[in-house]
């Protein structure tokens, strides 16, 4: 097998780690970051920003040329990495910290801070060790999509000619069109369609150019099992709900106000099936736990025999691109983590006794472990926008509140502790999907490992302050859970936590989503894409679905030309849908901004279409797109 060339030879010395890229990257990062926090409790989504990020970057050193001197292409790729780390934070905590003050409770903008740099850190430190066999060893197996589109991006901007043009065009048709869907709101971004005779049973599309750009990179089989998954959910389980539930008299639990013949299929999996996912996300990341477990172990085998005074020498002669921060970062890292959290009142809970902080600090270094690898290994198939990084804290909740039960702690400030614990794990396991992310993108252009960790490191810490301001401003200027800002991960965690110490949840359902993930590996499924696609709504995977759909066909009128393996990642496809992936996000961002500073979403022009000849309008658009991905793709 021929060894991988990145795009920077490693025996090529070249600048990277500098002053400029990581200050670039930490202010774009907090603005970024910020806008994200309000984009998440406004939809329950985020962005990923990475690709946007290595945009910008290379724009603004282009454009400072003469006044700074030409910047590489390393430290465009360190900007992004440095800056990307404050989405991950926003991720984590506003999936999980608004429930506090749903709550009644008002945590302080320093223990905010703090929830989040703790989790950056593990989150960071836990996937050193990890990096060789997630990143070079699997290198082909697992395409870590936003990685991959960000290396094209810096690639094209450093190469020019005809790279350049097939990413920034899809830069500039993915923006114009998230431009149209989104602000200008000219023609619907969703569509759905009821099948007739099955009850409530309903496809969606979510008609965007980033989603279908990822389903390209991914490719055909991880998206047909991700839109399998929501199938049987929209297609199955939410038909059968409807049918036997729709001559209930009274509310099915949990849900305690609706009938079910009442509720649309939005709200049955609202109610009902996102317990279901939630259930089978939590096996399959037990699953891939275990089958990850011989990786964990040899990671950390590897990383104890670094200590040795021999080992240490071996690690210093090892080529540029294959060196990490030392394992003792690690190490000190953990210490320092677990002697803050214990000793200090405001990590876990607010002002709880030595025992809880002691167990709710183990939790934590239990969960943050596994979910780290984990959330490393899933982006690498779904991409980071798509990483269930709500299941990983539902899991952590589920389990921390059954020992919090068990152990009779069951008043509302062992909730506290329940819901901090499971932030720093939900930050920990977002920057986690990030970082492999940006070492993949790292990995293809050549960069050196150690100092890209060191920028994520110093991007958390430097946006965890912000990402928290921006947290209790919006909640303060217009309150959790109202329609302004529903916060709809967090109003998830707390019906977990509420459920688990009240002894309410509904372990019915969770139940039923585990053995869907247990039935998936039995056939040979890799069960957590297909988890993933029972807790996301079907209109999210319907478009990645159809994104593999075109890789497929073009790989299939391409085979005859007998292109080589290794170049597959020059294809003319691969470059566009990078760009698509790059113009939508940079777009998201821009509007998720916009929306930030005036205070409420765009209203759109009065002349958006709207009903059927807007859905007509729509499908046609995104049809014409996906003919374009093709036609480009196929062309010689």
């Amino acid at each position: 097998m021929e060894a991988f060339r990145p795009y920077v030879a490693p025996d090529h010395s070249m600048r990277d780690f500098s002053l400029r890229a990581v200050l670039v990257g930490a202010v774009f990062g907090i603005l970024f970051g910020s806008a994200n926090a309000y984009l998440g409790l406004r939809v329950g989504l985020t962005i990923s920003t990475a690709i946007p990020l290595a945009v910008i970057a290379v724009a603004l050193f282009k454009s400072m040329e003469k006044l700074w001197g030409k910047a590489t292409i390393l430290e465009a790729n360190i900007a992004q990495t440095t800056g990307s780390a404050s989405s991950s934070l926003a991720s984590g905590i506003i999936f999980t910290v608004p429930a506090l003050f749903l709550w009644g409770f008002q945590p302080g903008l320093v223990q905010i801070a703090l929830l989040g740099m703790l989790g950056g850190m593990l989150g960071i430190v836990f996937m050193i060790p990890l990096r060789r066999f997630l990143i070079v060893k699997e290198h082909g197996r697992l395409p870590y999509p936003e990685g991959t589109a960000a290396a094209q991006v810096l690639i094209a901007a450093d190469t020019g000619g005809s790279k350049a043009t097939f990413v920034f065009q899809g830069l500039g048709i993915g923006a114009l069109y998230k431009g149209l869907l989104s602000f200008a709101k000219l023609w619907p971004s969703e569509l759905h369609l009821k099948i007739p005779g099955l009850k409530k049973g309903l496809l969606g599309l979510e008609a965007t150019p980033a989603l279908l750009g990822v389903g390209y990179i991914l490719g055909f089989r991880i998206g047909a099992i991700m839109v399998a998954g929501g199938l049987l959910s929209w297609l199955g389980i939410i038909p059968l709900i409807a049918h036997f539930g729709e001559s209930a008299a009274v509310p099915l639990f949990p849900e305690t106000h609706k009938l079910i013949s009442e509720m649309s299929a939005g709200e049955i999996w609202s109610r009902y099936v996102r317990y279901i996912g939630a259930g089978a996300v939590a096996v399959a990341g037990i699953i891939t736990v275990l089958k990850s477990l011989p990786t964990m172990l040899e990671s950390l085998k590897i990383g104890m025999k670094e200590l040795t005074p021999g080992a240490m020498a071996e690690v210093a002669r090892r080529i540029r691109t294959d060196q990490d921060l030392s394992f003792r970062i690690v190490i000190g890292a953990v210490i320092l983590f677990l002697l803050i959290s214990i000793f200090s009142p405001f990590v876990v809970g607010f002002h709880q006794s030595f025992l809880t902080r002691l167990m709710g600090s183990l939790a934590i270094a239990f969960f943050a472990f596994i979910f780290v690898t984990v959330s490393s290994r899933i982006v690498g198939l779904v991409g980071v926008s798509s990483n269930p990084t709500s299941g990983m804290a539902i899991v952590t909740l589920l389990g921390t509140s059954a020992i919090f039960f068990t152990l009779g702690w069951t008043d509302a400030l062992s909730k506290t502790a329940v819901l901090t614990i499971g932030t720093v794990v939900a930050v920990a396991a977002s920057i986690a999907g990030d970082i492999s992310q940006d070492l993949k993108a790292g990995y293809l252009l050549g960069a050196t490992p150690k100092r890209q960790q060191a920028g994520e490191l110093f991007g958390a810490f430097s946006s965890a302050f912000f990402i928290a301001l921006a947290v209790i401003t919006l909640g303060d200027v217009y309150g959790f859970g109202t329609r302004e800002i529903p916060a709809p991960q967090a109003t998830l965690m707390k019906t977990v936590v509420d459920g688990v110490l009240q002894a309410n949840l509904p372990w019915g359902l969770v139940l039923i989503g585990a053995g869907f993930a247990i039935v998936a590996e039995l056939l040979s499924v890799p069960s957590l894409p297909f988890a993933v696609g029972l807790y996301l709504p079907l209109s999210t995977m319907t478009p990645v679905f159809i994104g593999g759909v075109i890789r497929q066909m073009v790989e299939y009128r391409n085979r005859s030309r007998q292109a080589h393996p290794a170049d597959e990642q020059n294809q003319t496809g691969v470059l566009l849908s990078s760009g698509l992936i790059a113009g939508e996000g940079m777009m998201g961002v821009a509007i998720a901004a916009y929306a930030f500073l005036e205070g409420a979403r765009p209203a759109g022009v009065p002349f958006g279409l709207h009903g059927l000849l807007g859905d007509l309008v729509s499908l046609i658009m995104f049809g014409a797109l996906g003919y374009y991905l093709l036609f480009l793709a196929t062309r010689k």
